[in-house]
């Protein structure tokens, strides 16, 4: 089978979510058009040779609504004839893109396709497509009549049913921020970061990196999902998810170029990594936030893999407790899990999540001379993607 291979990925660093932030005065088709540019740039690609163009997207609404891929190629100044269309697979949707982007190349379908994401969260806010609607209908209440919950709720029980205490999640938390840190200081996200011009401003170091954060610190935060009609529905919940384990509100875009190994020969690119298997799965949708571990169990069947023959994991931290949990089922070594910080540190920008892990990911694979990585990442509804590569 024709072999699918990345030859670049790129981010923006991650801004906060909010009015303020350090990305809020940048419109989200022009922060997705500014990592569509550097990938042409940085590769001497004429961006008419782009078959399509498949973006990440959870917020299609306002600003980020009428196929914000599409928009972005033009505000990038690529050809007319360069197509985009914009999909949702919740906090996976960018991993999904690069699965189909990977797929159509594999089956003939595409030479050379860009996926990416994008999600302004300061501008589009979290549910502002649901607001005074019912996205679910009678059918999904009539299944479930108990009624579903909040991702906040479901890290709640997922914590409980694992027996994670607010200490680990503390702990795990500050153990982000220390990586990420660290990592930054030394220049380890250089190559994969393109900065944002806002006006006279610069952008280009993660903002929501915060290195002075501690255990003890993230033990004085209340809980964020402790409601009153929550607590009578789980009478046994002790309430362990704070703001300080909880990946923050963010903004920011990421976009990889995937083309044929053939066709990265011809041109005289460098394929960094090939795509050796893909998952998807779904779980219950209640916990909602545990699919990531069926799909790492398919997705290593697939590859014909071990976890022990995985160098590197990035499962996304959503919340501290989804990383964790995943790690007591699969039995990972806890050294190789989200080895430069994860979301709760750089930032969960919902539709660009997905690339952002797998830019980390593959740098710390080329850094340390790792072979295979593995990102995970579980998606409202109780949905999961995962994906291995190996590194060329």
């Amino acid at each position: 089978m024709r072999q699918a291979v990345i030859v670049d990925i790129v981010r923006t660093a991650s801004g906060k979510g909010k009015p303020g932030g350090a990305l809020s005065g940048v419109h989200p088709v022009d922060l997705y058009a500014t990592v569509l540019r550097a990938l042409a740039e940085r590769n001497d690609l004429d961006p008419g040779r782009v078959e399509d163009v498949i973006t990440g997207c959870v917020g299609q609404a306002g600003q980020q609504a009428m196929n914000i891929g599409r928009n972005a190629v033009l505000a990038a100044g690529w050809p007319e004839s360069v197509p985009a269309t914009t999909i949702d697979r919740q906090c996976g949707s960018s991993q999904q893109a690069m699965h189909f982007a990977a797929q159509g190349v594999m089956a003939g379908a595409y030479d050379i396709v860009v996926a990416g994401g994008v999600e302004s969260m300061s501008r589009v806010p979290m549910g502002v497509s649901t607001l005074g609607q019912d996205p679910q209908g009678p059918g999904v209440a009539r299944r479930y009549p108990q009624g579903l919950v909040g991702q906040g709720v479901s890290a709640e029980l997922i914590a409980q049913k694992w027996g994670l205490s607010r200490e680990r999640l503390d702990e795990y938390s500050a153990r982000s921020h220390r990586l990420a840190a660290e990592t930054a200081n030394a220049g380890g996200f250089d190559h994969e970061i393109v900065p944002v011009q806002d006006g006279d401003a610069r952008f280009a170091a993660d903002e929501t990196i915060r290195p002075a954060t501690s255990p003890e610190g993230l033990a004085a935060l209340r809980p964020s999902f402790d409601a009153p009609e929550m607590r009578e529905r789980f009478p046994d919940l002790d309430w362990r998810i704070t703001a300080g384990n909880s990946s923050p509100l963010t903004d920011g875009a990421a976009a990889a170029l995937i083309m044929g190994e053939d066709v990265a020969a011809k041109l005289g690119l460098r394929a960094r990594a090939r795509f050796h298997a893909f998952a998807v799965a779904g779980d219950d949708p209640l916990l909602m936030l545990t699919a990531p571990i069926p799909a790492t169990q398919q997705v290593l069947a697939r590859a014909g893999l071990g976890i022990d023959a995985i160098d590197a994991y990035e499962v996304n931290e959503a919340f501290a407790p989804v990383p964790l949990a995943w790690l007591a089922e699969l039995g990972g070594d806890p050294e190789r899990l989200n080895c430069r910080g994860g979301a709760i540190a750089l930032g969960h920008p919902l539709g660009a999540s997905g690339i952002r892990l797998m830019a980390t990911m593959l740098n710390h694979l080329e850094a340390t001379g790792g072979r295979y990585g593995l990102q995970t990442m579980c998606e409202g509804g109780g949905l999961a993607n995962a994906t291995v590569v190996e590194r060329l």
